[in-house]
């Protein structure tokens, strides 16, 4: 009897994290979830992942509590406007919503469970088509993190695991994300995308990642499924 293949997946609530566990699921994969409250000002997001895990009954979904609001350096997690409309064109090539490396810890995080549950396998939904030019969604990045890791953990030094960080999304646009998800049967409903929701949750449609996600709608062919305030 084949054992069971399993996964530790980083679940943020968000359009790419959310295909990104259907796609994992529809290749045979048990999913173990895991999200942060980082001391993001979008904190709405963590409702959408703990939607998204209910929906599709993952064996176990964990929230975390980091607060990287220590640090800040970032407009998600500190007193730094959020660029919108027309102020997006005017900021720097690694925008003020980067979170300095925040990647690098929640794949930190991700690895220290997998080696707990000896998991080979950890996903992650960066992208370098369509995103936000953040230097550690780039392959180079994933890959170096992958070799890490297994010189990192005992589980890897001893051989009973190695460890593999999977990135299918690296090189697909929103839309085409999108029309992936839309095959697998993706309720966007669930998800959450803005930087700068209103206090009840609704998406602002003007920061980035609002533009973005409407962006991947319109080129997939797809009405969003969720009302913004712009």
């Amino acid at each position: 009897m084949e054992e069971t293949k399993k996964a530790v997946i980083l679940l943020s609530g968000g359009l790419d994290s959310t295909t990104l566990l259907a796609l994992a699921r529809s290749e045979g994969f048990s999913l173990y979830g895991l999200t942060f409250r980082y001391g993001q000002r979008h904190l709405h997001e963590i409702a959408a992942a703990c939607r998204v895990a209910e929906r599709f009954r993952i064996c176990e979904h964990r929230i975390v509590d980091i607060d990287l609001r220590a640090f800040g350096g970032s407009a998600l997690t500190g007193d730094i406007a959020i660029p919108k409309g027309e102020a997006l064109s005017e900021t720097e090539d690694i925008p003020v919503t980067y979170v300095p490396a925040r990647n690098t810890i929640f794949l930190s995080y991700a690895l220290a469970w997998a080696e707990v549950l000896k998991i080979n396998d950890i996903f992650i939904g960066v992208n370098v088509v369509d995103y936000s030019g953040y230097p550690d969604c780039r392959p180079e990045f994933i890959e170096a993190f992958a070799k890490t890791a297994n010189l990192a953990i005992k589980a890897a030094v001893e051989g009973e695991i190695m460890i593999s960080v999977r990135a299918p999304l690296m090189y697909l646009s929103k839309g085409e994300i999108i029309r992936l998800g839309q095959s697998l049967g993706v309720d966007y409903r669930l998800t959450h995308t803005c930087y700068d929701p209103e206090p009840d949750g609704l998406s602002c449609g003007q920061c980035d990642s609002c533009l973005l996600r409407k962006k991947g709608f319109l080129e997939a062919g797809f009405k969003d499924p969720i009302d913004y305030a712009l």
